[in-house]
């Protein structure tokens, strides 16, 4: 890399060179007070002096332009232009007219120093404090018209070229929060995949252990199955959290209604189940997004609420906002699956939120309820073809 971008600062020994050399072209334009001292025939005190002003105005000029874009402006930043000025005025004064381009300096320093509001008086300032010295400094009037225009525009330009770097500067910083908020929300997805997968894997592998402990050692054979069932389970759990940590995993609602069979009939509760929607009937994120839902709650269900009944709905609704699909799943038990909301289920509300849906859970007349609704995209077909599907108004 041959030198640092706009608005950013040079990183090595060579961005800062390629940088002070543009910056520095810029004065050959001093070549005019340069050649006045070389060959202006002055006294060698003089000389002397007049080298001296003329690398401090040099310093001072250059600490001012490297500033473009820091912050706003201050007594010091004033102050600083003040003695340039006042600097170039006594220079001009008192070694000729080569000195006023000194002032088109001045101007560019204020408008790359400078904020907006105060470099558009002070480069007019300048420009005319510029004027009055070219009209009492002898043979002044010839450089004028040669200083004033670049003074003017120089220094406006400058202004242009200050807000530049600091959007350039801003537009960095605003990358840079992005790619932090990119990387919390996939932080935050990572942490609701595993609360979720692992959650409900856990809870049937537990069910299922707690089943073989009982069936042991009268019916070998049940507890065998079981045991089975927990390494299908178990490995299946691997399959789901490494496709989870790819971020490849989009569940169906098909497979997490014969997961939720399984579980449920794991727990020894009742289950009265759908079947799965129709293709094409929800988009992926919708899918996805009520499969992650029948997860969460059916493992509440079996973890929280001691209930003997769980019952799954899919009803299609038509809503001021469009069709819906709405999922609803209610048990009848008396457990704390309805004390508040977890974890599972304000992740379930960010991901349904996602997907342009929405999620109410709480108590019911008869144990506790949640009911998911995601965008339906297409309409459904008859309740007699659909195994279990109902359909409303």
């Amino acid at each position: 890399m041959s030198g640092a971008g706009t608005g950013q600062r040079p990183d090595n020994r060579r961005q800062k060179l390629v940088k002070s050399l543009w910056t520095g072209i810029w004065l050959v334009y001093l070549s005019a007070p340069v050649t006045d001292l070389l060959h202006g025939g002055h006294g060698t005190g003089v000389t002397v002096l007049g080298w001296l002003g003329l690398a401090v105005f040099v310093a001072w000029y250059w600490a001012l332009v490297l500033r473009t874009g820091r912050g706003e402006a201050d007594g010091l930043v004033l102050g600083s232009l003040a003695v340039l000025a006042a600097q170039s005025a006594v220079l001009s004064l008192t070694l000729g007219r080569q000195w006023l381009v000194l002032f088109v300096y001045v101007s560019i320093a204020s408008g790359a120093a400078l904020p907006l509001r105060t470099a558009r008086w002070s480069i007019p300032a300048v420009s005319a404090l510029m004027a009055a010295l070219a009209l009492t400094v002898p043979g002044g009037r010839e450089y004028l018209g040669g200083l004033l225009v670049p003074a003017f525009l120089g220094g406006f330009a400058m202004t242009g070229v200050r807000e530049l770097v600091r959007t350039t500067i801003a537009l960095r910083e605003a990358r840079a929060t992005v790619a932090q908020l990119a990387a919390n929300e996939e932080r935050l997805r990572l942490a609701r995949d595993l609360h979720d997968l692992l959650g409900h894997s856990l809870s049937l592998i537990t069910l299922k252990s707690e089943l073989a402990g009982r069936m042991l050692p009268g019916q070998p054979e049940k507890a065998a199955q079981q045991v089975a069932d927990i390494e299908n389970v178990s490995r299946q759990a691997l399959v789901d959290v490494r496709e989870a940590v790819s971020g490849y995993r989009q569940p169906r609602l098909s497979g997490e209604l014969a997961g939720a069979r399984v579980a449920l009939t794991a727990a020894d509760v009742v289950a009265d189940l759908p079947a799965g929607p129709g293709p094409g009937e929800l988009a992926e994120d919708s899918e996805s997004a009520l499969a992650w839902a029948l997860r969460e709650a059916v493992t509440n269900v079996v973890r929280h609420s001691g209930a003997r009944r769980c019952t799954v709905e899919l009803i299609h609704r038509e809503t001021l906002d469009g069709p819906v699909l709405e999922l609803s799943v209610e048990d009848d038990g008396s457990g704390g699956s309805g004390k508040g909301p977890g974890n599972g289920l304000s992740g379930l509300a960010e991901r349904l939120e996602k997907a342009g849906g929405t999620l109410d859970a709480g108590r019911s007349r008869h144990g506790f309820r949640l009911v998911a609704r995601v965008p339906s995209a297409a309409a459904p077909e008859p309740a007699e073809g659909r195994g279990g599907r109902r359909t409303t108004p």
